[in-house]
């Protein structure tokens, strides 16, 4: 189980086995703090009563460690790993609101019998489970699981409802049945009898001090200063407070995320994100930043290599780049499905993968990058589209009494699906059926499309990927609290496809290569901070991300800040059409999921013909089943 996660730790290797034989934990360690023996896992502490596995960095550890210290506890080691041992000692599951970083650990207690899980406030890093026989197993990832006698490898018939829709499954099921993925911000208890007790220890709401968070410098506290300050200035220095107050926690969080015994970087778009990590890094480093990106050969219109190399120029770093096409990235889509474990329909992966393999041939073992700023300072274009559209016509039409817009939907279904305007059609079927408007960012197959996709062997009864979204909203409700529309969105964003789509490709794809990414944009405390400011200030006169921008103004160019959002994308629409177009086809076709009549063969082929036609892009839909079925084939059979 150990050993089929190689990928993520090459540097050790270790296990403890209980004196009865009924607990094992197996780690492989990619060493970045303290490259010691003494860091090694699995460790115990003192008295061997304790013993921890965890992947991860706990950026507050030197912090903690002072505390630890001075009630009489003595290290044996400068890791944090050593840090979240004796703090649990100490504290119990209250570490976990005490740790400042991004993990997925686990804690034997010998004398409870008990065993304690974690993953960290966002969801940085996966932690899958499962219970075989009695037996409880955890890892890093499924591949480790599937390694026990007695896993089976079968897919969950709901969990692939919701994946065609959500282009990955959403916690805490997984695509095979059976196992589970623990939650974001989520703690769990093993007892003596095998009963696994979850509870949510931190929220992306948290800014409102009902949770313990971190001050700026690290600390445990209560309610967050920087907030008290926000709410305390005159309502005409807000927006001035918040503009610093941005910047100073983005530099606090860069800075903590430079913590490393081992070569770091940045992988660099050339973006306001990525740039701004640059900048940043560049005030506190004494020699230059090393930075990566990704391009594609022949396709101009999908790079910003130019913009990349315009800030690499400004900031003199050490840079480096990739050229992929479809002929480079052919042979690795067959093993695409080995490292993502379930699919991660989200092409990305693949420029993802290259440049992280970048980084490791250059020697780089630990990268800085922007994922998650656009979630939490509203960067998409689609989050206007939503806004403007639940402002407007979405108000004025779920306005209308129930016979009308059935009426009006009944009538202009038809048309809509004829013409394959599957956005409209779902806007339209939403507000008709008294929907929630929003279910997440990166929505592929609409309900209407799943009428015609799934084949019958796989045609559920009465099953609607709302019932995903409307487990979010009604966590929303439960607090009792009043939250506006953009502040639901990004709730909904932060509690499924950031963790498990775009945070879950980083993971796997860098740790592929051995590479461990950090996301600066994701420090709660900035999370905290932003979702607690007005939506007038993280969207202002149509402009989005604006208190960002605000904030980087003179950091950056304001060419970076100001220009014309590209986003990090892969060709898929064209390498579908072209070079890939015929291995694709055969793929999708020649599925057991197809032969079994789980998908429905006359609807791909139509798809296919008329992606490859150049009428309408269906790259993303085709590529979300070209993942399922490379997936199918390499785990099910």
């Amino acid at each position: 189980m150990r050993d089929e996660m190689r990928h993520r730790g090459p540097d050790q290797a270790g296990t403890y086995i209980s004196d009865d034989g009924k607990v094992g934990l197996g780690f492989r360690r990619l060493a970045i703090i303290d490259l010691s023996p003494q860091a090694n896992q699995p460790m115990s502490n003192a008295d061997g009563t304790l013993h921890i596995v965890f992947n991860g960095e706990v950026y507050n550890h030197e912090v903690l460690r002072k505390e630890i210290e001075g009630r009489g506890l003595r290290y044996r080691s400068r890791s944090d790993t050593e840090t979240i041992l004796y703090g649990y000692q100490i504290w119990g599951k209250e570490v976990v609101n005490k740790l400042l970083g991004m993990f997925a650990l686990a804690i034997y207690d010998s004398r409870k019998n008990e065993l304690f899980i974690a993953r960290d406030r966002i969801g940085v890093k996966p932690l899958y489970y499962t219970f075989v026989n009695g037996t409880f197993l955890f890892a890093s990832e499924i591949k480790g699981l599937l390694q026990f006698p007695g896993v089976p490898r079968e897919m969950d018939a709901d969990s692939l409802y919701h994946y065609l829709t959500y282009l990955v499954t959403p916690a805490p099921n997984t695509l095979f049945k059976g196992i589970y993925k623990l939650e974001p911000g989520t703690w769990g208890f093993l007892d003596s009898s095998g009963n696994l007790t979850k509870r949510e220890f931190w929220s992306p709401l948290a800014g409102n001090g009902e949770q313990p968070t971190i001050d700026i410098a690290g600390n445990p506290v209560g309610r967050s200063s920087f907030i008290d300050e926000f709410d305390a200035a005159p309502a005409g220095n807000r927006e001035a407070v918040a503009v610093k107050t941005v910047r100073d926690l983005l530099k606090r969080s860069v800075s903590d995320r430079m913590m490393s015994d081992v070569p770091f970087g940045v992988f660099l778009s050339g973006g306001i994100d990525s740039s701004t990590n640059v900048a940043l890094m560049s005030e506190m480093l004494d020699r230059p930043v090393d930075t990566f990106s990704v391009g594609f050969r022949d396709l101009e219109k999908y790079n910003e290599l130019g913009y990349a190399r315009q800030i690499a120029k400004r900031f003199g770093t050490n840079h480096r780049e990739i050229i992929i096409d479809s002929k480079i990235v052919f042979p690795f889509l067959t093993e695409l499905p080995y490292y993502q474990d379930e699919p991660i329909a989200d092409p990305v992966c693949i420029p993802l993968y290259f440049v992280s393999k970048l980084a490791r041939d250059n020697g780089t073992i630990v990268v800085q990058i922007g994922e998650g700023s656009d979630e939490l300072f509203a960067g998409y274009a689609w989050m206007m589209r939503e806004l403007r559209f639940h402002d407007t016509l979405w108000k004025l039409y779920t306005s209308f009494p129930m016979f009308l817009r059935k009426a009006v939907y009944h009538s202009s279904a038809g048309i809509l699906r004829n013409s394959r305007r599957y956005l409209e059609l779902e806007y339209l079927r939403k507000a008709t059926f008294g929907e929630e408007l929003y279910w997440g960012g990166a929505i592929n197959f609409t309900e209407t499309h799943k009428q015609e996709l799934l084949g019958r062997a796989a045609r559920p009864n009465g099953l609607s990927s709302l019932r995903v979204a409307e487990e979010f909203y009604s966590r929303l409700d439960a607090t009792g609290r009043e939250f506006d529309f953009l502040q639901k969105m990004t709730y909904v964003e932060f509690m499924n496809r950031l963790p498990e789509l775009l945070l879950m490709r980083v993971d796997k794809m860098a740790m592929a290569t051995m590479v461990e990414g950090r996301e600066p944009f994701l420090d709660h405390r900035l999370v905290e901070f932003v979702l607690h400011l007005p939506r007038s200030l993280r969207v202002k006169n149509g402009v989005t991300k604006y208190i960002l921008k605000k904030a980087v103004e003179g950091l950056i160019p304001d060419e970076i800040i100001y220009r014309r959002k590209q986003g990090f994308a892969a060709p898929m629409t064209e390498w579908l059409r072209g070079d890939l177009h015929g291995w694709l086809r055969s793929e999708v076709m020649s599925s057991a999921l197809v032969k079994e009549e789980i998908l429905d063969a006359s609807y791909i082929e139509q798809l296919l013909d008329v992606h490859k036609s150049g009428k309408k892009d269906f790259g993303q839909l085709l590529w979300n089943l070209l993942n399922l079925s490379l997936w199918y084939k390499r785990w099910i059979g």
